[in-house]
């Protein structure tokens, strides 16, 4: 499939052409658990669902602030249509990216490059290492958009006779990685997903047994070496990428919030009071502070991803003191967020407790997605850490 994208700068706009679709189709996506087809169908026919791979794979490598505002933007839209594109887009980059090129061909090059990934990296399973491969056995939780995936990915750890692999490449001193591609057939799903928000993720339960995994069909979890892509991304690896997006999402549902309740207020009268919300002087402050307080946000994120790219787009390494303030700063504007979404919930009344508004489902979503694990206290901790000296470095940032 040749991408329709012809630059990363049109990225924002196929996002932003998604507007009325996935706005009508949200309430579809909540019912059916899963990302509404049509607007799967949409993504495919835009050029949107491939446009973040490597060039090889149909897309068009955009920047860091291009996928971030595109990602903004598709949260701002529904959250969980943002939730997918922070899961299946990031996975297909990694696989076009660091799989070997008999992988690739098999994967991408056989399927005229449409291909749709999902699922978790996080190695909750084994392979033992046979001949030409592994035989992959594990339970996945939380598969973010594996409803709709032909490909799910499994991270696993490798092992050699009983005993796990030690890395030879990426961070030393942890054992290795690796990222196993498995064609949807071979995966059992367990569902699972009965959730408050981000209902229409299609973030499936699954296991593999005993499955064979051709070693061309896995990559390292913490590659940066990338066998296909000119993009910094590509040589900055899965992590930061994935970071972006968590920060990314963030910073959309809590757009949307202050969006709808600005709108709101010039025509909300609350029981027992004669003024509008956008009247009453707490209002005002309250909302200055918390779209200030998004901007900075953002700005933040910006700043921290774009300055990391240009190192690397220079030659320099991705430093742990790089890596970090990327990771802090996708915490700090999930926390940002998250204090904008609950103070717009409030500030709306009972508007925002109604089924199928904005606000009610950007408020769930927002509580479900801030639960996870790669935007945790401890993450903040971790980079402290590094800035005071305690540890070099984290391999997981």
């Amino acid at each position: 499939m040749t991408s329709t994208v012809q630059s990363g700068d049109q990225v924002v706009g196929l996002a932003r052409g998604m507007r009325d679709l996935v706005v009508a189709q949200a309430g579809e996506s909540e019912r059916l658990r899963t990302i509404a087809p049509a607007v799967v169908d949409e993504m495919w026919a835009s050029g949107l669902m491939q446009s973040f791979n490597p060039v090889a794979a149909g897309g068009v490598e955009p920047s860091f602030e291009q996928m971030i505002e595109a990602w903004i933007e598709m949260a701002w839209q529904d959250g969980s249509f943002g939730w997918i594109g922070i899961a299946n887009l990031p996975s297909s980059f990694a696989a076009a990216a660091y799989l070997p090129d008999d992988g690739f061909a098999e994967v991408f090059t056989a399927n005229d490059n449409r291909v749709t990934m999902g699922g978790q990296f996080f190695p909750n399973g084994q392979g033992t290492a046979v001949d030409g491969g592994y035989r992959v056995s594990g339970s996945w939780s939380f598969g973010s958009g594996t409803g709709h995936a032909e490909y799910v990915c499994a991270g696993f750890f490798p092992m050699d006779n009983g005993e796990m692999r030690w890395a030879l490449e990426g961070p030393e001193g942890i054992p290795e990685m690796l990222v196993a591609v498995i064609p949807r057939a071979e995966i059992a799903f367990k569902d699972g997903w009965h959730v408050q928000g981000l209902k229409g993720t299609g973030s499936y339960d699954y296991g593999v047994d005993d499955v064979f995994v051709p070693a061309s069909r896995t990559f390292p979890l913490f590659s940066r070496v990338p066998y296909r892509g000119s993009s910094p991304a590509t040589r900055m690896g899965l992590m930061p990428v994935t970071a972006a997006g968590h920060a990314s999402w963030a910073l959309g549902i809590a757009k949307s919030m202050l969006d709808d309740v600005e709108e709101l207020a010039a025509t909300k009268f609350r029981m027992s009071d004669m003024a509008s919300l956008a009247s009453r002087p707490t209002f005002q402050k309250d909302l200055a502070h918390h779209v200030a307080a998004w901007r900075a946000a953002r700005l933040l994120v910006l700043d921290a991803f774009t300055t990391a790219e240009a190192a690397v787009a220079g030659g320099d390494d991705l430093t742990p003191a790089l890596r970090a303030d990327m990771r802090v700063a996708a915490v700090y504007a999930t926390d940002v967020s998250r204090q904008a979404a609950e103070w717009a919930h409030l500030a709306a009344g009972t508007t925002s407790i109604r089924e199928g508004s904005r606000l009610e489902r950007g408020f769930r979503d927002i509580y479900t997605g801030t639960q996870h694990a790669f935007i945790s206290e401890k993450v903040a901790m971790d980079v402290a850490q590094i800035w005071l000296g305690i540890i070099e470095d984290q391999p997981g940032l």
